[in-house]
C-alpha cells in the first residue's frame, strides 16, 4: 500500500549566536570503547543498516523526480523514463518538499548534506566565499586571489581574503587529477598548500579545507566509530567532506577535477578519444560539452562500483565494502545549464513543468542508467538488503522555465545591465571587487556582499534599493537582505567576539531567472534562495522499506543525522546537529515481506 504522509516539519532552528564561539561548549565527541558493531540493534526495534549509498544529483529538482519517475506524456511516450529512481521508490520514502542550504551553492550544499547543519554553524557560504578572520594565500590562486607571501604575521590583526575552495586551489587545475604527483588521482596531494587562505592567529598556518568547515560531518563520526568510509566528488577542495582534523576521516576520497581539460579516458567505454573532440581544447572544460560530461560522472560511477565489489575506488588493491560511499553526478547540471553553440544544441526545459529539452531527457536517463549499475552491483554482492539508499541534491537550478532567464545584456533597452556588486563597487575589498584585478565577486543567481570596514551596510543598502524600482531595476533586484533580515537566517557579519567573520554584510536575490553572468553558453544557474534553486529531490529506499510520500517541509541537512540513527550511531555526535537541533527525517516504515 503506498501511503500518503502529511506531518510536521521537526526541525528546528534556534537562535543560535555566533555559533562559531560555542565550539568548545558542544559534547565532546570522542568515541571510546570497541569499533561500532553497524548494523546490529541493541534494542531489538527497528532494523539497522551497516551501509549506506549516499548520492547527489546536482540540480535535480523535486519535479524532475515526478516526473521522471511518473511520466510525461509527451516524452518517452508517457512512460516513466527513470526507471532504476521509479523501482527504488517502490521500496522508498520521498520528501516532496525537501529544501538545499541557503545560499544552494555546491560547498555548502554539500556540507549541510555531510554535517546536519547550515552556514550558520559550519560558516561555509560559497565555495568562493570571504572570511575577514582570515589573510590572503602566500601565492596567487588559480583563479586569481592574488598571493601576498610577507603579508601574514602570527598573532596579528587580519586583513580578511576571498577564501577559494575550488579548482583555483590545485596544483595544476588543468589537469584531471589536479596536478597531483607520483601518479596519485586526485584529493589531497592535489591540493597546493601555498594557495590557501592563512590564519594569522594559528601561526599562518594554511586552512585546509576540512578546516575551514567548523563542525564535524558523518564521515568523522562514522570512521571515529571504526567504519570505513568513502566518497567521489567533483573538486580534490570536496575533501572538505572530511570535516576538521587531519583529512583522514575519508578513507578513500576520489576528487578529478571537473574544470580540467578534458581528455580521452582509456578506462571509460566510449570516451577514449571523447565522444566530443571540438568541447576538448585546452579552453574547455568538462562541464562545456553534454556527452563529456557523462564521461568524467564514470569515472567517479568506476570508483564507487570498485568499492562496492571489495576494492579501492580505482580498483586496484582490496578494500573494505564502505559503511558509506557514494558520489556527486554533474551530468543533470550540464544539461539544465549549457548551451553548446559547436552543436546548435541547447539543454535546460521546454516549459515551467519541467519537460525535458532531448539534451536534458538524455543527462538524466545517462544518471538513472547508472545508479542502476550501482543498485546491481550491492545485489550482487548481497549488500542490498542491508544498505540504506539516499539520493538528493546539493541544489536546485533556476529557472526551470528556461524563457524565463536573464543574463546581464549589454544591449540597448535589456533589461538586466549590471549586478549588485558593480552598484556600490568602491565598498568592496579587492579580492570581491570587479575593479580590483582579482578573482571578483561572488555572484550567480544571488549575490554575496562583503564590505569594506570603512563602509557601512545600511548605506550601500540605500545605493541598491535606489537602482530597484520596478521602473529601474537594472540589476533585477528581487530582494536585499542585511541587518536583522541576516541574523535570521546567519550568524551576524563581523569578527568575533561580536560577529561572525564569514557571514556577509549584504545578500541580495535576483528576480527568478536572472543571472549575474554575462556567459553565452548557459541558461540557468544555482546560488540562490528561489524555489527552483533550493527544492530538491530527496529519496531514502531499501527493499523493507514501505513506500511513502512526504508532503511537509524538510531540510537536505536532515540526511546527515537520519544516516547516522539508521547505522545504529548518535545522531547527536554531529556538532551541527547539536546546534541547530536538526531533527531525523521523520515517517520511514518497514514492511517486512513485501517483496521477499
Amino acid at each position: 500500500m503506498h501511503m500518503m504522509f502529511k506531518l510536521k516539519n521537526k526541525r528546528k532552528v534556534g537562535a543560535v549566536a555566533l555559533t562559531f564561539l560555542l565550539a568548545a561548549a558542544i559534547v565532546p565527541l570522542a568515541l571510546a570503547g570497541p569499533p561500532h558493531d553497524f548494523g546490529h540493534d541493541d534494542h531489538g526495534g527497528d532494523r539497522l543498516f551497516r551501509h549506506v549509498l549516499l548520492i547527489s544529483i546536482d540540480g535535480m529538482h523535486a519535479l524532475d523526480f515526478i516526473n521522471c519517475t511518473q511520466g510525461i506524456a509527451t516524452v518517452n511516450g508517457g512512460a516513466p523514463y527513470c526507471p532504476t529512481l521509479a523501482a527504488l521508490s517502490k521500496n522508498g520514502v520521498s520528501y516532496l518538499e525537501a529544501s538545499t542550504s541557503k545560499p544552494s551553492d555546491s560547498f555548502p550544499g554539500l556540507t549541510a548534506i555531510m554535517s546536519g547543519g547550515s552556514p550558520r554553524s559550519f560558516g561555509a557560504f560559497y565555495d568562493v566565499g570571504y572570511d575577514r578572520s582570515l589573510d590572503p594565500p602566500a601565492k596567487t590562486t588559480g583563479n586569481g586571489t592574488v598571493g601576498a607571501p610577507g603579508l601574514c604575521t602570527s598573532g596579528a590583526a587580519p586583513t580578511g581574503t576571498t577564501a577559494e575552495y575550488e579548482e583555483g586551489i590545485d596544483l595544476d587545475q588543468t589537469q584531471l587529477n589536479g596536478g597531483a604527483p607520483n601518479g596519485l588521482d586526485g584529493g589531497i596531494a592535489s591540493i597546493d598548500p601555498t594557495r590557501l587562505p592563512r590564519d594569522p592567529a594559528h601561526g599562518c598556518a594554511p586552512v585546509f579545507p576540512w578546516n575551514f568547515v567548523r563542525t564535524n560531518t558523518i564521515f568523522g563520526v562514522i570512521h571515529g566509530a571504526g567504519g570505513y568510509t568513502a566518497w567521489s566528488d567533483k573538486h580534490p577542495a570536496y575533501t572538505s567532506v572530511n570535516g576538521p582534523g587531519n583529512g583522514t576521516n575519508v578513507d578513500d576520497f576520489y576528487g578529478p577535477e571537473i574544470n580540467s581539460v578534458p581528455v580521452g579516458l582509456p578506462g571509460v567505454p566510449g570516451c577514449n578519444p571523447l565522444p566530443d573532440p571540438g568541447a576538448a581544447t585546452s579552453s574547455n572544460a568538462w562541464t562545456d560539452s553534454f556527452q563529456n560530461i557523462q564521461c568524467y560522472d564514470t569515472l567517479k560511477v568506476n570508483a564507487v562500483l570498485n568499492e562496492i565489489n571489495g576494492k579501492t575506488h580505482n580498483g586496484k588493491f582490496p578494500a573494505r565494502q564502505p559503511n558509506i560511499l557514494g558520489m556527486n553526478f554533474q551530468t543533470v547540471s550540464v544539461g539544465q545549464k549549457l548551451i553548446e553553440k559547436k552543436l546548435g544544441v541547447t539543454g535546460g526545459y521546454e516549459d515551467s513543468v519541467g519537460t525535458p529539452t532531448p539534451a536534458l531527457l538524455g543527462e538524466i536517463e545517462f544518471t538513472d542508467a547508472e545508479i542502476g549499475k550501482m543498485v546491481a552491483a550491492l545485489q550482487s554482492n548481497g549488500l542490498l538488503d542491508s544498505t540504506l539508499i539516499a539520493i538528493s541534491a546539493k541544489h536546485g537550478q533556476s529557472p526551470v522555465d528556461s524563457s524565463r532567464y536573464l543574463g546581464i545584456s549589454t544591449v540597448a533597452n535589456d533589461p538586466v545591465s549590471t549586478s549588485p556588486s558593480q552598484l556600490i563597487d568602491s565598498c568592496l575589498p579587492d579580492s570581491e571587487s570587479n575593479a580590483g584585478g582579482q578573482i571578483g565577486p561572488t555572484e550567480d543567481d544571488v549575490s554575496l556582499l562583503w564590505l569594506r570596514s570603512t563602509c557601512s551596510a545600511a548605506a550601500e543598502v540605500k545605493v541598491l534599493e535606489a537602482q530597484s524600482p520596478a521602473n529601474n531595476n537594472v540589476a533585477g533586484i528581487g530582494q536585499i537582505f542585511s541587518g536583522p533580515a541576516i541574523t535570521q537566517m546567519f550568524n551576524a557579519p563581523g569578527l568575533p567576539p561580536n560577529g561572525d567573520p564569514r557571514t556577509p554584510d549584504i545578500i541580495v536575490t535576483p528576480n527568478v531567472g536572472v543571472t549575474y553572468s554575462g556567459s553565452g553558453k548557459k541558461l540557468a544557474e544555482h546560488g540562490g534562495f528561489s524555489h527552483d534553486d533550493t527544492n530538491v529531490m530527496m529519496l531514502l529506499s531499501n527493499p523493507f522499506f514501505r513506500p511513502g510520500t512526504v508532503t511537509s517541509p524538510v531540510e537536505t541537512a536532515q540526511i546527515a543525522p537520519t544516516i547516522l540513527e539508521w547505522l545504529g550511531l548518535d545522531p547527536n555526535a554531529l556538532q551541527g546537529v547539536q546546534l541547530e537541533h536538526t531533527q531525523v527525517l521523520p515517517a520511514v516504515q518497514f514492511g517486512y515481506g513485501e517483496d521477499h
